[in-house]
């Protein structure tokens, strides 16, 4: 029975364990270029234990960040940035992983710690404002919730083809930056995601209408870039599997998709929520791991490798989905900010016999050896809380 430290092989890529640091826009990017501050905070949670690490979603072109002061690898000159990140993750024993993807209808906003609109929500920003621009969907059809409000421009058949040929160069980049893991961000109202709904694709043509049609920018798309991309390297996608909206992303539709997508060289799903309207019946946003049973019946019924996140950051909640075989790989994203050595603490909690082994071999000796109060080694006892929810 696999736990939380197992490892876990796909392809010829083994994680030293099944924590992984999700994707988090941290809006500290000139240029959409990496720097020091990436390679630092980066590098600090592969030193913390997680095995495969993130850093946020990658713009394939420019108008696909959410903010001018997002990331990206849409050229050749932002390939140094991400060799550095990808040569320290590697050093502190992590594998180096990219997400890439495009904002669609969700991007041209000012950082969101810079300010709100009126309604409190994230400020999106005119086309002619100089941090702005026209942003683009499937349809005409801007995604009106918090603010985003302004015309967007509905994508051409070649415009789509260009969008591909972007995720393949992107791909390219990401190879030779040294990314070992490649996953594309098809959820949260984003540009694959608002495909793939009915409330953001009204569509008349190939990309429109059945779940067939619906799936093809993401079928592509994987094409696209599994041509560059090597094959004894994992690719796989973050897919919003449910728009919580009876007029949205239905669960039915996504297993079908899934099985196609494992057909055209997926090889793991990264589930989560489709975001692709404000209008959520029933929004399961307190509910500890609301997407385990989701992702379970993926793993099932499409017989796929599978992942997701929400509301797993107490360790005896992620240890019981691996160990039940609900999914294969957990990944945190806020609890990853709280604390980049949430690994450690986590192995400490459940009763890891060397829960030391997950940061360097250097750490690793000044921690085993520790003389003195327990405590004032900076973690809590083991098991000095019980967080578990039932």
């Amino acid at each position: 029975m696999p736990d939380l430290f197992s490892p876990f092989q796909l392809k010829d890529i083994t994680l030293r364990n099944r924590i992984v640091m999700s994707p988090m826009t941290m809006y500290s990017s000139v240029d959409g270029k990496l720097d020091d501050y990436h390679v630092s905070y980066l590098s600090a949670r592969a030193a913390g234990g997680f095995a495969l690490v993130f850093g946020e979603q990658m713009a394939i072109t420019p108008d696909g960040r959410t903010t001018t002061s997002c990331a990206g690898i849409w050229s050749d000159d932002q390939i140094d940035g991400h060799a550095r990140t990808c040569a320290m993750i590697k050093r502190m024993g992590g594998v180096p992983a990219i997400q890439l993807g495009h904002t669609g209808r969700k991007g041209s906003e000012l950082p969101p710690h810079k300010g709100t609109n009126s309604e409190g929500t994230w400020k999106q920003l005119p086309p002619d404002h100089p941090d702005g621009w026209t942003c683009v969907a499937p349809s005409a059809i801007p995604y009106g919730g918090g603010g985003h409000i302004y015309p967007v421009h509905e994508l051409t058949v070649d415009e789509i083809k260009g969008l591909h040929r972007s995720y393949a160069e992107a791909a390219r980049r990401a190879l030779e930056a040294g990314y070992q893991w490649l996953e594309m961000h098809y959820a949260h109202g984003y540009l694959g995601a608002s495909f793939f709904s009915p409330l953001a694709n009204q569509r008349t043509d190939q990309y429109g209408g059945s779940v067939e049609n619906r799936a093809r920018f993401h079928l592509e798309a994987l094409d696209a870039v599994r041509e560059v991309w090597p094959e004894h390297y994992p690719l796989t996608m973050r897919l919003g599997v449910d728009d919580h909206n009876p007029a949205g992303v239905q669960f039915e539709d996504a297993i079908q998709a899934i099985a196609m997508m494992k057909d055209h060289g997926l090889d793991l799903a990264d589930v989560s929520l489709g975001f692709n309207t404000d209008e959520m019946i029933d929004a399961p946003f307190n509910n500890v791991g609301f997407m385990l049973e989701r992702a379970s019946r993926v793993r099932t019924e499409v017989g796929i490798p599978v992942a997701t996140s929400w509301n797993l950051g107490v360790p005896q909640n992620a240890d019981r989905a691996i160990r039940e075989e609900l999914i294969d790989l957990v990944f945190l994203g806020r609890p990853a900010l709280a604390n980049p050595h949430w690994p450690v603490w986590a192995a400490r909690e459940l009763g890891h016999a060397d829960p030391f082994a997950l940061v360097p071999q250097d750490w690793a000796w000044w921690l085993r050896n520790f003389r003195g109060h327990g405590p004032s080694i900076g973690l809590p006892e083991p098991g000095s809380q019980n967080f578990a929810a039932e």
